[in-house]
């Protein structure tokens, strides 16, 4: 039904992204439902730099989605309640994005940003169109 998708998101920044829109003007009714009995949970052990903290407990979490497929691993934090949580918001965008394509909620933020990215570009070309017209009726120019 679904590709069978692979992301590892070990010890790196999550994207932060901004989205000055009210939430009410994305559709989050399309975004896939988890039920914990379609996900498979594994702790391993994370890597990288921080020593025993990090090497010998087992706080990175590996979430498998059996329906699809989707296998996300976390170890952002140090923290294994953390990189649960984190986890399954990581897989809830994966569904999206592989389920809802342009409808996801992470393509709607992105045309959203893109809109007023426009909107901006517009009045500040409008300023300047402004600005030299006026220099030129004083003679500035």
């Amino acid at each position: 039904m679904f590709p069978r998708l692979f992301f590892n998101f070990t010890k790196q920044k999550l994207p932060v992204l901004v989205c000055s829109a009210p939430k009410h003007t994305l559709d989050f009714s399309k975004v896939p439902k988890i039920q914990e009995h379609d996900l498979s949970e594994q702790f391993v052990r994370g890597s990288g730099p921080g020593g025993s903290a990090v090497n010998k407990n087992a706080n990175c979490v590996v979430l498998t989605h059996i329906p699809s497929g989707v296998i996300v691993k976390c170890h952002l934090s140090r923290c294994q309640d953390e990189n649960r949580k984190l986890a399954r918001e990581m897989l809830i965008k994966k569904l999206d994005e592989a389920v809802n394509g342009e409808d996801s909620i992470s393509s709607q933020k992105k045309l959203l940003r893109e809109n007023k990215l426009k909107k901006s570009e517009y009045k500040r070309k409008k300023k300047a169109k402004l600005k030299e017209e006026w220099k030129k009726r004083e003679g500035l120019l």
